[in-house]
């Protein structure tokens, strides 16, 4: 009889210690691309900006790796970014952005408050191209070889600790 009454005690402490367990190891709430590995998908990006080129999936099978940062004018963490994509492109990293659900009028002053990094920034209005290349927001930025392969995705700002990764992966790219 005294087992009976032991029992709820004991089954609600291992549901104590399973919920105390998995709030100290959360799982991971990265969305991993499907297409890291694959070719970069069809896509046409009309210029986002007047000054700024287009970006097609063309221009990212030029024989040149790229980063491919998608971003927006109203992100703030693409804000806190925006200086390491300049040290980025400053180390020589050719950096094409694709700008999701934005206006001209917001990005003009989006750059002009926070650098521009980017060699050429497409508008993805309707984040066709951010959701054919697998990424779940922004920011987040994708190696791209110079065949136009995606070789890594970055989810998440771009801090100051993951430069030399990125550099790396970007010269591992040129091979």
């Amino acid at each position: 009889m005294k087992l009976l009454r032991i029992v709820p005690l004991i089954l609600v402490a291992l549901i104590v210690i399973a919920l105390v367990w998995r709030l100290a190891n959360p799982p991971d709430s990265d969305v991993q691309s499907a297409m890291v590995g694959k070719t970069v998908p069809a896509f046409v990006a009309p210029a986002a900006v007047p000054g700024k080129p287009a970006v097609t999936s063309e221009d990212l099978a030029d024989g040149n790796p790229k980063l491919v940062n998608f971003f927006a004018s109203w992100c703030v963490p693409c804000v806190g970014e925006a200086p390491v994509l300049a040290m980025l492109q400053q180390q020589g990293v050719h950096i094409v952005g694709i700008a999701v659900r934005d206006r001209p009028e917001d990005l003009r002053q989006f750059l002009s408050d926070n650098s521009d990094p980017f060699d050429a920034i497409g508008s993805d209005p309707e984040s066709r191209v951010q959701l054919a290349f697998g990424s779940a927001g922004v920011p987040e930025t994708f190696v791209v070889d110079g065949r136009g392969t995606i070789v890594t995705q970055h989810i998440g700002p771009i801090e100051p600790d993951d430069v030399p990764d990125l550099i790396r992966s970007v010269k591992e790219a040129r091979r």
